[in-house]
């Protein structure tokens, strides 16, 4: 009887050091959410990110102009492709807490016998896996409007997780900061849009004044776009090794804060 109430004792982990089980189904529940509206999830981004290269392309018509030595919708094709991962990585995760904030069923994740390590990087690894969809798929319808096609499928790789974590994360974060619908669409209309726009997306950087070009060095989103673009075209505005050491740094920084938070119980633990 004593050795079975040890083995029932409540809080107590039975699982290991890590739930994977229950971590796995978490992630499970979390994909199944955005391919179960799949047309609104990912056939929409890449509707707009085509509709934008089309509108541009026409607009520009012959006098399209070269831009670090390729023409400019193969340099506006990757750019298109990394704003839409950017966006939906950061849109699953912050309308996954938010929502279950708001419709109070977060109190079943709460209970659930997982580890705010285990919560974090399920509902993270998902948005990175929402975005690698958006991508893989892009790069393939892309692939039949445009010449682009991925020359360097390490560094394509490598910032597609970099930037789909840090995404994640930041969506992580500003749905436990956020108590209504409208707090998101501050955060997504006044800093993820701005930056996504001001990232050298739809130019190159080089053409900025001095300060501003000193100044896009500091924007993550800079970095995620310039690599990622360099995995297309092999040229790049910026340094290859800093921005991975960059983005690497953020990695952590913006998964500790999520795990902190979320273990401190920040406005979902009255």
């Amino acid at each position: 009887m004593v050795e079975l109430k040890n083995n029932y004792q409540m809080g107590k982990r039975r699982f290991g050091s890590v739930n994977w089980i229950g971590a796995y189904s978490l992630y499970k529940k979390e994909t199944l959410r955005f391919l179960t509206v799949f047309g609104q999830t990912i056939i929409g981004p890449i509707g707009s990110a085509i509709l934008f290269l089309l509108v541009i392309s026409i607009a520009i018509g012959k006098d399209r102009i070269n831009v670090l030595e390729v023409s400019y919708i193969e340099f506006l094709a990757p750019g298109l492709i990394a704003m839409q991962i950017i966006q939906q990585s950061f849109s699953h995760s912050s309308s996954s807490i938010l929502m279950g904030k708001v419709m109070q069923n977060i109190v079943d994740l709460i209970g659930a016998p997982l580890s705010a390590l285990e919560v974090t990087f399920s509902v993270i690894l998902a948005s990175f896996t929402r975005g690698l969809i958006i991508s893989i798929l892009s790069v393939i319808i892309f692939s039949f409007v445009t010449e682009i096609s991925v020359k360097y499928y390490s560094i394509f790789f490598i910032y597609l997780f970099l930037s789909g974590f840090i995404m994640g994360a930041a969506g992580f974060i500003a749905g436990l900061w956020a108590d209504k619908f409208d707090n998101m669409a501050t955060v997504t209309n006044f800093i993820i849009v701005p930056l996504s726009f001001l990232s050298g997306t739809f130019y190159s950087i080089q053409s900025l004044p001095t300060f501003l070009k000193e100044l896009s060095y500091y924007n993550p989103f800079f970095h995620m776009i310039d690599g990622f673009r360099y995995s297309f075209i092999g040229k790049m505005d910026g340094s290859i090794k800093f921005g991975i050491v960059y983005l690497l740094i953020l990695n952590f920084v913006m998964w500790f804060i999520s795990y902190y938070l979320y273990k401190k119980g920040y406005k979902i633990k009255s």
